[in-house]
């Protein structure tokens, strides 16, 4: 009988900790990537919905390419491709070897470039959905634009962009698991090492889709009540 308090827990031959640490890795891998895709998304966003053609069609190129192409690609991508420039930059300089680039830093940028590329339609559609009697509410203030994007504007673009961004999170964190196929110790490679180190494969995957199910369900309440906090006030229609 397969002693599965021993195999999970923190003691000597435990891998408890390992897998606690790897969930631990897993949501700061998420988190970051998250929030500096927020960052991309908003710029992307911002460029469709300027008056600049060029800009519009690079923002649009940018969500078409990363929303399009299979996620483990871009991945690749970013590290095989980031690891061949930077070792003929270092070349160039005189230094020899080969440079790779780090696998934390690398699964940060990717999961950004991915979850920006969507986070960029949410932001478009909540900044869409807001009424016009807003703009030209502002203007009948005199608000400067960056006073009316802060105290008017972005308050509603929350409103109306959270539960799309729930769900961006939910696929950033789905994607955290493929990071692992360029050597982080993730969650997901985390199981899949003690599932070959101790020939429990069942163990360890039950172990870790439990873990993300924690993830996930504490995450989506975060979501979920920061939702009922933007609205908290509002006139039900």
């Amino acid at each position: 009988m397969i002693d599965t308090t021993h195999i999970l827990g923190f003691g000597d031959g435990g891998w408890g900790a390992a897998l606690l640490t790897a969930a631990g890795v897993t949501l700061a891998l998420s988190v970051l990537g998250f929030l500096l895709g927020a960052v991309f998304g908003a710029l992307a966003s911002a460029a469709r919905l300027s008056s600049s053609k060029v800009c519009a069609w690079l923002a649009g190129a940018y969500g078409t390419i990363f929303r399009g192409v299979p996620d483990l690609l871009t991945i690749y991508l970013l590290y095989y491709g980031g690891s061949v420039a930077l070792t003929a930059v270092s070349r160039a300089f005189g230094s020899a070897g080969f440079v790779g680039l780090p696998a934390f830093a690398t699964g940060v940028l990717a999961i950004a470039i991915i979850s920006g590329a969507y986070q960029a339609e949410v932001y478009r559609g909540a900044y869409q959905a807001i009424d016009n009697g807003q703009f030209d509410a502002c203007n009948a203030l005199g608000l400067a634009r960056c006073h009316a994007l802060r105290l008017v504007l972005l308050p509603q673009l929350l409103r109306h962009a959270l539960p799309g961004l729930g769900n961006v999170w939910q696929l950033v964190l789905k994607d955290s698991a493929l990071i692992s196929v360029i050597g982080l110790v993730e969650l997901m490679r985390q199981a899949q090492i003690g599932a070959g180190s101790t020939r429990e494969p069942f163990v360890f995957y039950i172990a870790a889709a439990v873990l993300y199910f924690v993830i996930a369900g504490v995450t989506g309440l975060v979501f979920r009540l920061s939702e009922a906090r933007v609205w908290r006030g509002t006139a039900s229609a």
